[in-house]
């Protein structure tokens, strides 16, 4: 996701600022939440505001199980999250652990479209990065979250976040967050892929097939990526081969619910939601530069803009040409 010289500059700013206490502070904090993955009452059903009963449940839990992930090593910082590699305690797999802030509520709206796109794919897919679960993290309680329950007021909160474009769910001396746990790609990104490697016609042959495949496998399930790019690209080496990840979903946008045949619990059509997402007009103008559609840049496009990026991306990998913000001030100077 394209951020910006200038928030990169005031993210490294902070981070310079931040001293020894408080980065071992912060990694209590991270051991005390990854704990509280492993209790029992952390279902959507329980209320946090309940703060005297949660609060010891989830204390006297923490004191008698083993915490569910072990931090490894930090991967990678934006400007509103980390990403760290962790080790599930009970299978031994490696796993991805992001943390993001939810301090803003522009920073709401990316966790949000992410969690909400991820969590809304029903089966899983080779080339589509799996989310494992979801954790809201407030004040020193832990609740998992899940996708559209009306019934977690905290939920409700950052969806209201979201919309309303102001903080409603806790002060900024209360810091909330969400923890993606998500599968661990040891191979870092496409972009640093083709850069490290000479042109392999067989590799990007792979690599075209597998990307085509991951982004009709979303447009099927209604999702419309919108920042498909090598950077959120992520390449997983377990099986001795190279195979594409697509990652980074903050920009996405689910174009209907799940679908599916039947009835929902209210006694609705599913099938009513179900949509071509090439005739779904979208209207925010975002992504990476050099990867947006012409249309995107005039806020009326569709599922196809994504076409468009995953074309771009073919494009580039045999000439290993990837774009540098120098490059495209020349390429888009009217932008």
């Amino acid at each position: 996701m394209d951020t910006g010289d200038n928030r990169r500059r005031r993210a490294r700013s902070v981070r310079a600022k931040r001293t020894g206490t408080q980065d071992a502070s912060a990694k209590r904090e991270n051991a005390n939440v990854l704990r509280s993955l492993s209790v029992g009452n952390t279902d959507d059903n329980d209320a946090m505001e309940d703060d005297a009963g949660f609060i010891k449940n989830w204390s006297l839990e923490r004191k008698v199980m083993a915490p569910r992930y072990s931090l490894l090593r930090e991967v990678g910082r934006g400007s509103y999250g980390v990403v760290y590699e962790a080790i599930a305690r009970r299978s031994g797999a490696s796993v991805a652990v992001k943390k993001l802030r939810c301090d803003a509520p522009e920073n709401v709206e990316l966790a949000l479209a992410e969690f909400w796109a991820l969590a809304s794919l029903e089966k899983r897919h080779e080339n589509v990065v799996q989310l494992e679960e979801c954790v809201l993290q407030r004040n020193g309680m832990a609740q998992k979250m899940s996708h559209g329950n009306k019934r977690s007021k905290q939920y409700l909160r950052l969806v209201e976040t979201s919309l309303k474009g102001e903080r409603v769910l806790s002060h900024p001396e209360e810091p909330c967050y969400l923890w993606f746990v998500m599968e661990f790609c040891e191979g870092g990104d496409l972009n640093q892929f083709i850069l490290s490697r000479r042109p392999d016609p067989l590799t990007n042959n792979s690599f075209m097939l597998q990307l085509t495949s991951a982004v009709a496998f979303l447009h099927e399930n209604n999702i419309v990526h919108r920042d498909l790019k090598p950077d959120n690209i992520l390449i997983s080496e377990k099986s001795g081969t190279p195979v594409l990840k697509v990652a980074d979903f903050g920009l996405s946008k689910v174009c209907a619910g799940l679908g599916g045949a039947g009835k929902d619990d209210e006694g609705e059509d599913k099938n009513k939601n179900v949509v071509n997402v090439n005739k779904f007009w979208l209207s925010s103008a975002c992504g990476s530069d050099f990867y947006m559609a012409p249309e995107v840049w005039e806020g009326h496009y569709t599922a196809k803009a994504d076409i468009f990026a995953l074309g771009i991306i073919i494009w580039a990998m045999p000439s290993h040409f990837t774009p540098t913000y120098s490059l495209l001030s020349i390429l888009l100077p009217s932008h």
